[in-house]
């Protein structure tokens, strides 16, 4: 009988990105204070890679802790712009600011999973997708966020891809679905050799 599996992310597109592969899991959210461990590891000249990497290994360990029978897939999303790091707006100002910095600019969208087992990592990967931004118009720019404020707010760099943000985009660099924030191919092709899911 497989090993039950947890995603320890309330991030409705992963669920739904998990869910639409076939794949029968429970949802278990991690409280994690990413805002600190980001900072703490800033602080120590980290890369965005690691960053995102330690993130979603803290996740996943942590649900990992409570469910030891069980595989616990934690995520992470980071945003890096030329060294600076950007994460969700709090403001729909934020967020002007972020894509006025972006446009017309690239950067790299990197997207961590690891999978944890009794506590312990088992597997991890870091996908890195290379995006870059048209030079939009002020009004569009606008015009974007108001139409746009309730969805972007929850994602870093306030876009999605898979909703108006496309329109953002001259040239996306990589996998669609780590742009959606989980390397999901990577994924499903480790769970298949472990036998977790159909061959």
């Amino acid at each position: 009988m497989p090993q039950p599996l947890i995603l320890a992310s309330t991030s409705d597109i992963r669920q739904t990105l998990l869910r639409n592969a076939g794949l029968d899991f429970d949802v278990v959210a991690a409280r994690v204070d990413e805002e600190t461990v980001r900072s703490s590891m800033l602080a120590e000249d980290a890369s965005p890679r690691d960053i995102t990497d330690a993130l979603a290994e803290l996740k996943a360990t942590k649900v990992s802790a409570k469910r030891p029978d069980a595989l616990v897939i934690g995520c992470d999303q980071v945003l890096n712009l030329q060294g600076r790091l950007l994460s969700k707006p709090a403001t729909p100002q934020e967020a002007r600011a972020q894509l006025g910095d972006m446009r017309g600019k690239r950067h790299d969208l990197l997207s961590a999973a690891v999978i944890c087992e009794g506590g312990k990592a088992i597997w991890r990967h870091v996908g890195v997708v290379r995006m870059t931004m048209r030079s939009f118009s002020d009004a569009y720019l606008d015009g974007y966020i108001e139409r746009n404020w309730e969805s972007i707010r929850h994602s870093v760099g306030a876009y999605k891809l898979e909703e108006e943000g496309v329109r953002l985009f001259s040239r996306v660099e990589g996998d669609y679905f780590t742009v959606l924030g989980l390397p999901l191919l990577d994924l499903l092709s480790y769970l298949t050799l472990r036998g977790d899911i159909e061959q």
